[in-house]
């Protein structure tokens, strides 16, 4: 058998895996509830062993705890969930308005409240890629715990020394008593199944990141939990609320989105505008407009990449809320998220925007403008299946007393975070069709965006489908390297793509609420190589290399809107 019908096996039984997942999941959101080491959580375990996803590295060791996985999974869940047996999903239910504080991950925007010792809530308000996201998590998570029960017990089940020396050590850290570091990390590296080395840069990187408890902490309540339901029957439980089961997949939120910012169009005299639709974060667009000028004094090369570089550093935070006081002066309004989509967005009107006092390295066609005076939307990034939720809502027309008003969409542009199939953190990818993995629905477009607009800068630009996923975290390189290498010849992976090109083509060419000449505009930059080990998510952030790939792209857009 050839080297590719290896990987295409593989990849099959990979794909099934995912499917599986996908299919006991949506089960037990149905059925209300599930025992993660119950019968059922068994399903979704058996499955992932059998996926082996490339984000959660040794998740098939017997006893090597997978410590970047489980850093990547905690930044992504509420600060404290190892101690809680009891976890509810819930949809928006009133708990905004409580006295309990609401907590929110660093790398997952979330509101989730503690509501004793034992249990917590988590919001659950960006549709079904995100319950589907959080549940992948819970199970590596309780898959992790029963390998820190099984390393803390001797071979007749009673606790190691170990366990009992890391229980003092969590209690000196709570109390902010001192203790030896490097006893600790050596008691630690045993539970964990690692060596010292590895103990001790799981350690210091778990404390850069205060929305994440110590791994000492983490490492003693994940194990305790784990102790308690072997030895005492007392079961961890995941449940959803009656009103998460009930609002899902009905656009509830995105209704409401997509409402309140027609609204605003309405209400300013802009809903007869040539509209650009722009998904992306809430910082490029309105650096690139705004910045130079905003920082006149502060930026001396005035070149836009050094200068996005700069105000990417945290350090520099002051310099940011300066260029977004500058741009709500002059022609950008931000109108926050507060329904619960965690997707806030930027109008600006070029109408109030004077070119010839701005400082850009952008190109504008003045005379155009002046004509035409189009409104740049931009909306920040949605998660999954939102993303046809939100778009879906959003090109529908503006529902009135009077009758209905279509949005005058002149463009769509979508500039996302991507993992990258052949190339390095901060490549360049330019699709031509996006691909809705384990499924028959394939999105062809013609893409305004070429590798041409990109050359001579530096990057590896590529080219060809991109597949979007049902989860970053299900991938393995089987599925990747089948991907890559068949006929697909897929450039990369994300997870948004097919869910925004669906909501557009049924805009366009179905329901005929938007022009069919709309301009389609997409460009992703590569946060990760998932082939190449160490090069996933769960290795880090792309922090500063990020910054050059988001403003060619940004820059690009904003020329063809503004040319």
């Amino acid at each position: 058998m050839s080297t590719l019908q290896i990987h295409r096996t593989r990849a099959q039984e990979s794909r099934a895996a995912i499917q599986r997942l996908y299919i006991a999941m949506r089960h037990l959101f149905i059925r209300g509830n599930y025992k993660p080491l119950g019968i059922s959580g068994e399903a979704l375990i058996n499955a992932l062993m059998m996926l082996q996803p490339e984000i959660y590295g040794s998740i098939t060791d017997p006893e090597r705890v997978e410590l970047d996985g489980l850093f990547y999974v905690l930044q992504r869940l509420p600060k404290g969930i190892e101690e809680c047996r009891y976890v509810k999903l819930i949809s928006r239910e009133g708990y905004e308005h409580s006295h309990f504080e609401p907590i929110i991950p660093s790398k997952r925007r979330r509101n989730s409240y503690r509501i004793d010792q034992e249990q917590i809530f988590i919001e659950m308000t960006r549709g079904r890629s995100d319950i589907y996201d959080i549940l992948t998590h819970l199970t590596f998570l309780y898959m992790e715990a029963e390998k820190i029960r099984r390393n803390s017990e001797d071979h007749k089940k009673r606790k190691r020394r170990e366990w009992k020396m890391l229980k003092e050590i969590v209690s000196r850290e709570a109390a902010g008593d001192e203790y030896s570091q490097e006893v600790a990390y050596t008691y630690l590296s045993t539970l964990l199944g690692r060596t010292y080395d590895e103990t001790v840069a799981a350690c210091q990187r778990f404390s850069t990141d205060n929305s994440v408890n110590s791994i000492f902490h983490i490492t003693y309540w994940l194990g305790q939990l784990s102790t308690d339901e072997a030895n005492d029957n007392l079961d961890r439980e995941i449940s959803f609320s009656w009103s998460l089961r009930e609002k899902i997949g009905h656009h509830y939120y995105g209704e409401l989105w997509a409402q309140n910012i027609k609204t605003h169009l309405a209400e300013h005299h802009l809903l007869d505008r040539p509209t650009h639709i722009i998904s992306a974060n809430l910082h490029s667009v309105m650096n690139a407009v705004f910045a130079q000028t905003a920082l006149k004094e502060e930026n001396k090369s005035q070149n836009l990449t050094e200068l996005a570089r700069a105000l990417s550093e945290e350090q520099n935070d002051h310099l940011q809320k300066k260029v977004k006081q500058f741009a709500l002066e002059h022609g950008m309004v931000q109108i926050d998220d507060t329904i619960g989509t965690n997707i806030s967005v930027q109008v600006i009107d070029t109408s109030q925007l004077d070119f010839s006092q701005l400082e850009t390295d952008l190109t504008p066609n003045q005379e155009r403008l002046a004509i035409e005076k189009p409104v740049i939307l931009v909306m920040d990034y949605a998660f999954g299946e939102q993303a046809f939720e939100i778009m879906d809502e959003l090109l529908k027309p503006y529902e009135t007393d009077n009758g209905r008003i279509p949005l005058n969409v002149a463009s769509i542009s979508i500039m996302g975070k991507a993992g990258i199939l052949e190339g390095d953190k901060g490549d360049i990818m330019v699709p031509n069709a996006h691909v809705f993995e384990g499924t028959a629905d394939n999105y062809p477009f013609e893409n305004e965006l070429t590798t041409a607009d990109f050359e001579d800068c530096g990057l590896r630009i590529c080219a060809g489908p991109m597949i979007t996923v049902m989860g970053t975290s299900l991938q393995n390189k089987d599925i990747l390297r089948y991907f890559l290498r068949s006929s697909w010849k897929a450039a990369g992976l994300e997870m948004e793509g097919a869910h925004y090109q669906k909501a557009i083509q049924s805009a366009s060419q179905i329901r005929n609420s938007i022009s069919d000449k709309v301009k389609l505009r997409y460009a992703y930059y590569a946060s990760d190589n998932p082939l190449i080990t160490g090069g996933t998510l769960a290795s880090g952030s792309l922090g500063i290399d990020g910054v050059k790939p988001t403003y060619l792209i940004t820059q690009k857009i904003l020329n063809e809107i503004l040319e």
